[in-house]
């Protein structure tokens, strides 16, 4: 692990991190509230079991109803075509922001910080192959299927969350290492 953080430390430039940022923003602004209404005039509805941070199998049952077939349907061919991109834009944007902030710490125990976008991705497609199959399945029910797909979610938002504040902390921390040098240089020229 150490090694490839090293190694993404190293080839990852501003540039990139800049590139990143571009994507992300663009992704916000545009593809998402896109995606965002189309879903709201195929389903008619504001429900989706990816923008709760937990709900129950009953709660992804009644929303799979709520959906009625097209609304089903449309689902999970998002799920399969604009949520495998979406996962790698965030993905992209927050590895290169938290490699950016940390790349001066070498402490082995730092290094995990730029797993935490991955694991969120792999728990991201992980609820989406649990909530398509309840949809596609519907009305049988999938019990132990139903049942994991909130816990998937759960723990992406929480991964995406965490790789937030860690995000906020470098910043932070970016700021008084920055604050620290000017002091010192001030100090220094006087």
């Amino acid at each position: 692990m150490k090694f490839l953080f090293l190694k993404l430390r190293s080839r990852l430039t501003l540039t990139i991190w800049f590139i990143s940022v571009v994507i992300f923003a663009l992704f916000l602004t545009f593809v998402l509230p896109q995606v965002s209404n189309k879903s709201y005039e195929v389903t008619q509805t504001t429900e989706s079991p990816d923008g709760s941070f937990f709900y129950t199998p009953e709660k992804l049952y009644d929303v799979a109803e709520a959906y009625g077939e097209a609304g089903r349907s449309y689902y999970i061919k998002e799920r399969f075509s604009f949520d495998l991109i979406w996962p790698l834009v965030y993905w992209f944007f927050l590895i290169a922001t938290i490699t950016i902030l940390y790349r001066a710490v070498t402490n082995g125990k730092w290094l995990f910080l730029s797993l935490l976008p991955s694991f969120g991705v792999g728990f991201d497609y992980l609820e989406n192959i649990a909530t398509s199959l309840v949809m596609f399945f519907y009305p049988r029910s999938l019990s132990f299927i139903a049942w994991c797909a909130p816990f998937f979610t759960s723990i992406k938002w929480s991964l995406i969350y965490v790789s937030f504040l860690v995000i906020i902390i470098g910043c932070v921390l970016q700021a008084i290492q920055f604050g620290k040098k000017l002091r010192n240089d001030l100090n220094h020229k006087a």
